[in-house]
């Protein structure tokens, strides 16, 4: 067999900061989504200061060195811009506040590679200046969608790209980083070494970075794979793929330089802060968030089904709880149905749980019950999401957190909402947190029952943050519970 070779004078071989954490990479971006967000905009030493110490506070890190920390840091604010830089100050960017505050990874991975370019300032400014004296314009994302969508036109979704071909065949050839080579051309060549029996090096090191942006593409739920190999399109994101095909957005403040093929250290270095501020600018036009329940379910009947849970509210009967029923009232309750998406995590969680709620009423034998569990709109600020009820008939007041990821996450920390903490104290061991994740693998529901007691024995963490960031031991509070689907 023959080992393909890109020919010399087209071979450029490109590459980005690759993460030390990249195994654990969304657990870690979650986690310094939100303390990123919490540290707000600081002046720049202090900022440093406050990011290392959460770096530190991460599981593993407490006795690494301070280079190491930096590093982290370094990688987390180049590769995927959670960081944001001024003259005099350092804050969080736009895309670590949105993923601390929509808790949806997927999205998060999906707007990355949607901005995600060569050449860009997520590696040295002396690694730029090569890409542009090489004259690379190329968004790597992008491209392997066309070109698959160019594979699979006349076959079904049968086609897909392994790593050690997206390596050397798109990645590390100029005839595609360079000189846009149409997809066709570049699948025919793809086409061709796989009739031959062409070879490639699949050292680690050689297709490291290709296999990076496949394995992003993943975690977006763009791309998928049977066997770690093979990636094919996703067909159930077909909205989105069309939008990253169709996309003419780039950042051209290098454009200049690699029209000329040509530049300066110094002209780099000046587009640094522009380049973060392109990759945190606002996309709102652009929407990419997940449609949680066909993301999670595993064929078309469970979808019917999660969605029959999700939009089972029931919430006209709330009224008699809460207040008297009034225009305003009945106006508002109208707005809350109406918004509701299958793309609303918090929308989501909270059917799921609440169809929970109701099987656990109901297996429990006292279905007579079942009525008196409802979801809460947002906008009557009571501190909890659902009340349900126990066996007995007393009280459990619900605050739902969700999280969506492509991997299972390991989770230790939960922030309440001043609202939220206030009622948790006033309720005590009535009031409960219940921590929702959902992969494509699994669904985990972590209850934490009466965080304020637990704080005030010491069993958890709490440090006041616009309300309470709960920190705690899993196998030391709180269970873990089967998410039961609700059947009637």
């Amino acid at each position: 067999m023959n080992e393909y070779r890109i020919p010399s004078e087209y071979y450029f071989r490109i590459h980005h900061v690759r993460p030390r954490f990249k195994g654990d990479i969304e657990n870690v971006l979650i986690y310094m989504a939100e303390e990123l967000t919490a540290i707000g905009e600081k002046e720049v030493d202090k900022f440093i200061q406050e990011a290392n110490a959460a770096i530190y506070r991460y599981p593993g890190n407490a006795h690494r060195e301070l280079k190491t920390i930096n590093n982290w840091r370094t990688e987390i604010s180049a590769l995927f811009g959670f960081i944001e830089h001024t003259d005099t100050t350092d804050r969080p960017g736009r895309r670590a506040i949105e993923l601390a505050q929509r808790q949806d990874l997927v999205e998060s991975f999906k707007i990355w590679l949607y901005s995600f370019q060569y050449p860009g300032a997520h590696i040295k400014p002396k690694n730029v200046l090569e890409q542009i004296e090489a004259g690379i314009h190329f968004k790597p994302a992008q491209y392997i969608l066309k070109l698959l969508r160019y594979a699979n036109e006349n076959g079904g979704n049968s086609i897909g790209i392994t790593k050690f071909e997206a390596c050397h065949c798109i990645f590390n050839d100029l005839r595609v980083t360079r000189d846009h080579e149409d997809v066709a051309k570049t699948w025919e060549r793809i086409r061709k070494n796989r009739e031959d029996n062409v070879t490639y090096d699949q050292t680690g090191d050689v297709v490291r970075y290709a296999g990076d942006i496949i394995d992003y593409m993943e975690i977006a739920n763009l791309l998928k794979t049977y066997d770690s190999r093979t990636y094919y399109l996703n067909t159930l994101e077909e909205e989105s793929i069309i939008k990253f095909c169709e996309s003419t957005e780039w950042f051209d403040g290098y454009d200049k330089m690699i029209d000329a093929r040509s530049g300066s250290m110094d002209a780099v270095k000046e587009c640094v802060n522009d380049w973060f501020a392109y990759v945190n600018r606002d996309i709102k036009d652009t929407d990419f968030s997940t449609d949680i329940l066909a993301y999670i379910a595993s064929d078309e009947e469970e979808l019917k089904q999660l969605k029959e849970n999700a939009e089972n509210d029931e919430i006209d009967a709330t009224t008699a709880e809460l207040v008297h029923a009034e225009d305003d009232f009945t106006k508002r309750v109208t707005t809350y149905l109406d918004s509701f998406t299958t793309k609303d995590i918090g929308d989501i969680g909270e059917g799921l749980v609440h169809g929970h709620e109701c099987m656990r009423i109901k297996l429990g034998g006292r279905e007579d019950l079942i009525h008196l569990i409802k979801r809460i709109p947002t906008q009557f600020a009571v501190g909890y999401d659902i009340s349900s009820v126990e066996l007995d008939e007393r009280k459990r007041y619900i605050e739902v957190k969700t999280t969506i990821s492509s991997k299972p996450l390991h989770f230790n920390k939960v922030h309440l909402t001043k609202n939220e903490w206030n009622t948790a104290n006033s309720t005590r061991d009535r009031y409960y947190v219940y921590r929702l994740q959902l992969s494509k693998t699994e669904r985990t529901l972590f209850l934490l029952q009466d965080p304020v007691g637990l704080y005030k024995q010491d069993l958890i963490d709490m440090i006041p943050s616009s309300g309470a960031d709960i920190t705690f031991d899993p196998k030391k509070v709180g269970k873990y519970e089967e998410l039961l689907t609700w059947k009637n």
